[in-house]
């Protein structure tokens, strides 16, 4: 399927790795230019044919100045693509979680959001843009592990579905994507979400994994490549009338109509 997507541009946040990198590939591949935020450039990044920005998009200004770096450097854009934001698995229960701990959850899982979309809006309606949200399933599916990230990525669900009503008429369509558990290092690497439940409940990452890989009714993760290919269409023309929508992407997790 073509996707019409050549010509265009993005700016992608969190684009160093994981799901973010592959969204940027998967643009690339499709003929789209990107400007890719990253709070660190090189690596797999640095090899791609983009114009990658080292920015740290949890500071007040950081957005700003990659929406200016990406008109600067591209003229302007058509996309964008919220994906940048972490998650810390929260043992030792809700009595544990600080006051700062929940700010930098939440201005790093809705804010960045927030600040991004907001600099990004003015060239967004001049070239009746698209705006994709990686958010998680955990909207939906809020988990006492990871309260303070359950909490922000409703926010950020109902912000955007809001949004999403005021921008329809203005010609810039607005969705979000809901991932459950995906095969990157957020979850599977070291530090990651696996690991740190391992160690405050003593068993192996590997066996914490393969625990969350059967809450899926598919028995396993999602690949990053399958969220990026979603936000890519959902980018494109081919949906051209959805706006407004939460895409689920959990391997049949939520048990829910």
């Amino acid at each position: 399927m073509d996707l019409h997507l050549g010509g265009k541009t993005a700016v992608v946040t969190g684009a160093g790795r994981g799901i973010g990198l592959a969204i940027t590939r998967s643009l690339v591949d499709e003929g789209v230019k990107v400007v890719a935020g990253s709070r660190t450039v090189g690596g797999d990044l640095e090899s791609l044919p983009v114009e990658a920005f080292a920015v740290d998009l949890g500071t007040a200004d950081g957005p700003g100045r990659l929406v200016d770096e990406a008109i600067a450097r591209a003229g302007g854009f058509d996309i964008l693509v919220n994906n940048v934001g972490s998650v810390h698995p929260r043992p030792g229960g809700f009595a544990s979680v600080t006051d700062d701990d929940w700010l930098g959850t939440l201005n790093l899982d809705l804010m960045s959001a927030v600040r991004t979309t907001r600099a990004a809006l003015p060239m967004l309606i001049e070239r009746s843009g698209v705006i994709v949200t990686v958010c998680s399933v955990n909207a939906t599916l809020p988990d006492p592990l990871v309260i303070d990230y359950s909490a922000a990525k409703a926010a950020c669900l109902s912000f955007f579905k809001s949004l999403s009503k005021e921008l329809g008429p203005q010609g810039v369509r607005v969705n979000t994507v809901s991932p459950g558990p995906v095969a990157t290092d957020l979850w599977l690497g070291k530090g990651g979400v696996a690991e740190t439940v391992g160690g405050a409940v003593g068993a192996a990452p590997k066996d914490v994994a393969a625990q969350a890989a059967k809450d899926a009714v598919t028995g396993r993760f999602t690949r990053p490549e399958e969220v990026a290919d979603l936000v890519v269409f959902l980018a494109s023309d081919r949906a051209g009338n959805l706006t407004g929508a939460d895409i689920i992407l959990d391997g049949g997790m939520t048990p829910t109509i």
